[in-house]
């Protein structure tokens, strides 16, 4: 425990409070990593043990028959490529939406500031409905088309408010009054000064737009109604769906509701993972940016 000049306890030392916050770092992390980990050995293991503990840290009866179920759908490969497309697109879309709406409003003298971001922050809470804007989608001949993904949720003004923080707190106001001096216009200052300053903003948005129209299956399941166009995680759901239907239906067979229950269960197992592994394969690469953009995003304007 250090102590002052006097001999009075301050806490505890430097060395203490260091072991103290990384078993709590630790902590923190196998409780986060863990059900990951714990589905991924479940997904290669035989349901039974899973069932019976086996599996708590090591796989047990190791099968591969999951995830050969999963890719037997010629569908996933389709799927796969519809949730890239998707993906790609949206998140151009998304955060291209969220700077051209950002910036303005992070500009103090811009006219009816307040009462724009006010409008923004109303539809944070409240919402036509999921039949409302149904019609509105197909009014406008959106239905079975990628934009029905796209448009509807273009400007995520969570991530708006974010960035207008960033803006406002973490670009130098100098560096944008000498680039209007040197007779800059408010574009070429966004273009030139303001973007190239938040990539790792930038980062933030990115990933934040990649794993919302990536897990996105509901809107896909309202508004395309061919499966050629589903994305994965619609597949995924489909394939389960089929898989369980075949599971009750061997029911009245002698033995065969055992099998295919428990091919049911590795499939469960299997998707997951499928539809995780791309996001978690991209994260580690742009973590750097990732958080000190959410620091830098997080600061009270």
């Amino acid at each position: 425990m250090a102590k002052t000049k006097n001999g009075t306890p301050t806490g505890m030392s430097e060395r203490s409070s260091d072991i103290v916050l990384i078993v709590i770092s630790v902590i923190a992390m196998l409780l986060v990593a863990y059900p990951l980990y714990y589905v991924l050995i479940a997904s290669i293991s035989n349901p039974y043990d899973v069932y019976a503990g086996k599996t708590f840290l090591l796989p047990s009866g190791l099968t591969l028959d999951g995830y050969k179920a999963v890719f037997a759908d010629s569908s996933i490969v389709t799927g796969y490529l519809n949730s890239i497309k998707y993906t790609v697109v949206g998140t151009i879309f998304s955060v291209a939406m969220v700077y051209l709406t950002a910036y303005p409003l992070s500009v103090k003298d811009l006219p009816g500031r307040k009462a724009l971001g006010i409008f923004f922050l109303i539809t944070m809470y409240f919402g036509g409905g999921l039949v409302p804007t149904y019609l509105i989608v197909k009014n406008t001949g959106l239905i079975n088309t990628i934009w029905a993904l796209v448009l509807p949720g273009g400007v995520a003004v969570g991530n708006m408010i974010i960035v207008r923080n960033f803006f406002e707190n973490s670009i130098p106001k100098e560096m944008i009054e000498a680039a209007e001096i040197d007779g800059a216009s408010k574009w070429t200052t966004f273009i030139k000064v303001v973007f190239p300053l938040s990539y790792s903003m930038l980062a933030v948005m990115v990933v934040f737009s990649m794993v919302a129209y990536w897990n996105d299956w509901f809107t896909a399941l309202i508004y395309l109604p061919g499966q050629e166009k589903a994305p994965l995680p619609l597949v995924l759901r489909n394939v389960l769906i089929k898989s369980s239907a075949s599971a009750t239906q061997a029911s009245t067979i002698s033995g065969g509701y055992a099998e295919l229950n428990k091919l049911t269960e590795l499939i469960k197992f299997s998707s997951i993972i499928v539809a995780a592994a791309p996001m978690l394969i991209i994260y580690p690469f742009i973590q750097k940016y990732f958080e000190k953009g959410m620091m830098a995003g997080a600061v009270k304007g």
